[in-house]
């Protein structure tokens, strides 16, 4: 009877210790609106839309759509609700009188994502890309670079789009946005192609974003709400109907 007590003590540590732990990783972002600021240009909008399924798997449903002047580019993002890896992207692109429709499928176990574009239901372009590792969406990789809990200076991530990149968080820093002053940690790309500034908080929020080559455009965050506003609002899929 003893015996069988030390073992269910040993048990509830074990089982409080791994939801602790799995707990402190990461912060469940689900449904949250976040407005970004294109520098000179116009807005991004990101949206979590929380879990779905597609083809029968429980999947993270996430629209990114930037506009910009005579520009509209709405992408509906698939991923993993784990490891925040794509799974199937479908974007709806507008440039003054021009559309596309794209679709992306991505595997992890392949490495490797088919992008076709289509005129009408026709496809018209295929290509095909193959890294030496899972690979990742632009739009998502800051959202999983917040989750990784409290990194050390120094700390490092390989990742692919599809060319390989290695991230390093270069420092923690203050830095003034639209949405307010907020101390930060700043990750940078090698090859130097882009920069992410996460906040310290509890929230994690992606709050700055610089990329392209040549640093070509900037994002910075306008405003947020989350799971704790209770949003309701509806996704619209196609921007041109």
């Amino acid at each position: 009877m003893r015996k069988l007590f030390i073992t269910f003590v040993v048990f509830i540590i074990f089982a409080v210790g791994f939801l602790w732990t799995k707990q402190s990783f990461a912060v469940d972002h689900s449904v949250e609106k976040i407005i970004y600021k294109i520098a000179g240009l116009g807005i991004a909008e990101y949206n979590d839309w929380g879990l779905t399924e597609l083809d029968g798997k429980t999947v993270r449903l996430i629209t990114f759509r930037t506009h910009v002047f005579g520009f509209d580019d709405l992408e509906k993002i698939y991923a993993d609700p784990v490891k925040f890896l794509p799974v199937k992207v479908e974007r709806q692109i507008k440039f003054l009188f021009v559309k596309e429709h794209i679709i992306e499928e991505y595997s992890a176990d392949a490495c490797s994502v088919v992008i076709k574009k289509y005129k009408g239901e026709r496809v018209i372009k295929e290509y095909h890309f193959k890294a030496k590792g899972a690979i990742q969406s632009a739009v998502l990789l800051p959202f999983y670079l917040r989750t990784v809990s409290a990194p050390g200076l120094g700390w490092t991530y390989y990742t692919y789009l599809p060319d390989a990149y290695k991230i390093t968080l270069a420092s923690i820093e203050e830095i003034k946005i639209p949405a307010g002053i907020y101390k930060a940690y700043h990750f940078v790309s090698d090859p130097r192609k882009f920069e992410v500034w996460i906040s310290q908080d509890q929230a994690r929020v992606p709050l700055k974003l610089l990329g392209g080559a040549g640093h070509n455009y900037l994002l910075t965050m306008k405003s947020r709400k989350g799971d704790e506003e209770k949003m309701k609002t509806k996704i619209k899929v196609d921007l041109y109907e």
